[in-house]
């Protein structure tokens, strides 16, 4: 018999009304529980600590301490969870510093729940999720040239440098294997190294310095 895995998930969202929305959509929903609700970035920080949760659903906009800076504590903690930052889209700038920050994706409050659970489930599994046509909008309207990315990127092989490329395009392992007549283990392996040379930790991050290196060089890299 196939027992369904508890995922733990922490709501952070000033809004209670909007915590209690997500609640319901989520508590019980294909192995999910909410374990707490932070009212703040703080108190999200804090529950991550203390609840050791799989995911935190985060809001950007919160007193005391906002969900890009709550994200970047949450995210250096040991064993950190995931983190799924929520916004509208004229919240840019911060989404794309929590995604800096270390957010593995980013939602609109208003995505339909089916695609709410499912991107909670990938990111519980380490798996980038976002929307393409927000992440690029972000991208291209807030990143800035950066000869110091140009420098980190430079460290790159030809091959890493290929696979960070399709990473950025928003390639999943299997589809960058595919793509490049690689082995999965393989892509993987590059993976790590490129994430270690780049300073990251996950695809959103390598994705936008890929980005910025290419906005600073005036053209894609290689």
């Amino acid at each position: 018999m196939d027992a369904v895995a508890e995922l733990k998930v922490i709501l952070a969202d000033d809004e209670a009304l909007i915590r209690a929305g997500l609640r319901l959509v989520l508590d019980g929903n294909r192995g999910i529980s909410i374990v707490g609700e932070a009212t703040n970035g703080a108190e999200a920080a804090r529950m991550a600590r203390e609840l050791r949760p799989d995911v935190v659903l985060m809001d950007v906009r919160m007193p005391v301490l906002d969900g890009v800076a709550a994200t970047a504590q949450v995210r250096s903690q040991p064993d950190a969870p995931a983190v799924v930052v929520l916004t509208a889209f004229d919240t840019d700038e911060f989404v794309l510093g929590a995604l800096r920050a270390g957010a593995s994706g980013f939602l609109l409050k208003h995505t339909p729940p089916p695609q709410l659970v499912d991107t909670i489930l990938q990111a519980a599994a380490g798996i980038l999720s976002f929307s393409p046509e927000a992440l690029e909008r972000l991208v291209n309207a807030a990143a800035e040239p950066s000869p110091a990315a140009s420098s980190i990127v430079a460290t790159l092989s030809a091959r890493e440098l290929e696979i960070a490329t399709l990473v950025a395009e928003g390639l999943t392992n299997a589809e960058i294997a595919q793509r490049l007549y690689l082995s999965l283990p393989t892509v993987k392996t590059h993976l790590g190294r490129i994430f270690e040379k780049l300073g990251v930790t996950n695809r959103v991050q390598a994705a936008l310095l890929i980005h910025d290196a290419g906005r600073a060089a005036g053209t894609s890299a290689g």
